[in-house]
């Protein structure tokens, strides 16, 4: 495996490490009630780092952003199957900042968590059906060198 390799697949592993936080914290927080919010922002963080792992993998340069329409558009040019997969969780930007600001947010209503944790799961999904046997083959290269 070369070096440069090495570095990509590391830097995929730890966008997938912090996706995956984000996306457990999801599925915890769904068997309570009243954490609407919380469980926004997590779905939205979920999907942005899965995104964000996908397109590191593709070598595709992003800018830091919450906008999930943004990183959609970008996957659309490598992975268009995980582009349409991710196409309604773009809904969820709203959640990646406003909803931390008192007053000025929008409103999550009992239920949502459902589809929060659907819009992060399909995502999620996607993109490791993409990623899955690029680390597997990319760690087996690694073992032979």
């Amino acid at each position: 495996m070369k070096p440069r390799d090495a570095e990509i697949r590391s830097l995929v592993a730890q966008w997938l490490q912090k996706a995956d936080l984000d996306y457990k914290t999801v599925i915890q927080l769904c068997a309570e009630a009243g954490f609407g919010d919380i469980v926004a922002f997590h779905a939205q963080q979920a999907v942005e780092k899965y995104l964000k792992a996908l397109l590191t993998r593709h070598q595709v340069e992003f800018p830091k952003t919450h906008e999930l329409e943004r990183l959609v558009e970008l996957v659309a040019s490598v992975e268009p199957e995980v582009a349409l997969a991710g196409a309604d969780a773009i809904w969820l930007s709203r959640f990646g900042v406003e909803i931390r600001y008192p007053g000025d947010r929008p409103e999550t209503l009992p239920g949502d968590e459902d589809r929060f944790l659907e819009l992060a799961k399909t995502v999620r999904d996607a993109v490791m059906t993409v990623l899955d046997p690029y680390l597997v083959l990319v760690g087996e290269a690694a073992d032979q060198s």
